[in-house]
């Protein structure tokens, strides 16, 4: 049993294939012993093969997130890039609109102006006529007092 456990142990822990043997005429057990270099450098090579395959598709996996990502942030950028462009749109129509509010404003106050002026105008000059008629009629009827 123990020679069974050995035999089977051995392949695991070392670089050893060992088979133990006993002769069934003798009491004696033999050892044969092999070198298994040539598999355990296939082993290796299949093992680097494998590693090497594995960082190719975990590199493949980061490059395609690095491009998603990549392809996010454009859209992001150019989604701002448009906002920004219509925001300015309406900037640009506000301060149009503004403008356009301050000359109406303008054009009405002046507007407003002249028609004061001329109601001004209008007064002062009818006052004044008024005044000269006034003056004249007076002058008329100090006239006619000291003629009489």
């Amino acid at each position: 049993m123990a020679s069974l456990f050995l035999a089977t142990s051995v392949p695991k822990f070392s670089r050893f294939n060992a088979l133990f043997t006993r002769n069934p005429w003798s009491s004696r057990v033999f050892l044969h012993v092999r070198y298994i270099q040539a598999s355990s450098k296939q082993e290796a090579s299949g093992a680097c093969d494998k590693a090497a395959e594995a960082a190719k598709k975990g590199a493949n996996a980061a490059k395609g997130v690095g491009q998603d990502v990549k392809n996010e942030a454009a859209s992001v950028a150019e989604n701002a890039a448009q906002k920004t462009k219509d925001a300015a749109g309406k900037v640009s129509e506000t301060a149009q609109e503004i403008t356009e509010n301050a000359k109406q404003t303008v054009q009405d106050a002046w507007g407003s102006v002249k028609d004061t002026t001329q109601k001004i105008k209008d007064t002062v000059v009818g006052k004044a006529e008024e005044s000269k008629d006034s003056v004249k009629e007076t002058a008329n009827k100090i006239k006619r007092n000291v003629n009489t």
